[in-house]
């Protein structure tokens, strides 16, 4: 993956022929990001499935506050220096959301429902749909988002009901997140290693010429990309 680093400019009559644009390239973040949910979404799954006693929820938060939510802002601020802006929107919304879910934990008791973070759980699924549609290119990374989003609408319903059949529900959606997270983070990890796909990712169209295409599919629209472009 690359991103631009900046532009010079050579004085020459065609502006067009004058600008230079260098990319420069970067590790992709996306393993990152979806080691550090599969710990998050997990943890708090620990909590909801009453693996560990309710009283444990603070150690969860605290821990996710401090691993996850800074990990998947450092996904998101390289997915925008790697041009992906699906990648990019869809950890910093993950990252925002587990904040939130975190103070809100920190600031109740042990076991207590929240129906205002129930509200920013649904409003946090609804928007994760955003990039799950924009990557559909990569099926298996697009799961990864809309299995989160269902994750935290079934979490928010559970704030909101404050039932124990919610709760529950969302403890196994939080675990199947988290072995697709490791999945997903894995088969990222030894296509970035192996420079060439090993374990399926799902894979299609421009997502597929990203990664089997040759330099000139990847730079061919850079001048219309934002950061190149005038205007966003």
């Amino acid at each position: 993956m690359s991103g631009p680093a900046g532009a010079g400019v050579e004085a020459h009559a065609d502006p067009r022929r004058a600008a230079r644009v260098v990319l420069r390239p970067i590790a992709s973040p996306l393993p990152l990001g979806f080691l550090a949910l599969a710990v998050a979404t997990t943890a708090f799954a620990s909590v909801q499935l009453r693996w560990i006693p309710a009283t444990e929820g603070h150690t969860v938060a605290l821990g996710v506050l401090l691993l996850t939510v800074p990990l998947q802002l450092v996904a998101c601020v390289m997915g925008f220096l790697a041009r992906d802006p699906v990648a990019a929107t869809g950890m910093g919304i993950l990252s925002g959301t587990w904040a939130a879910a975190c103070l809100a934990t920190l600031a109740s008791p042990p076991g207590a429902a929240s129906a205002g973070l129930g509200v920013i759980l649904l409003c946090s699924g609804a928007c994760l749909l955003v990039p799950a549609v924009g990557t559909h290119s990569k099926l298996v990374p697009a799961a990864v988002i809309v299995t989160s989003a269902a994750r935290f609408a079934v979490t928010g319903i559970a704030e909101l009901d404050g039932g124990r059949d919610w709760a529950t529900a969302a403890g196994w959606v939080g675990v199947a997140l988290g072995v697709l997270s490791v999945y997903a983070a894995l088969a990222l990890e030894v296509e970035g290693t192996e420079s060439r796909t090993v374990l399926p990712l799902g894979r299609q169209g421009g997502s597929r010429r990203a990664v089997e295409g040759a330099l000139d599919d990847q730079v061919a629209d850079v001048a219309r990309e934002p950061g190149v472009r005038r205007q966003l």
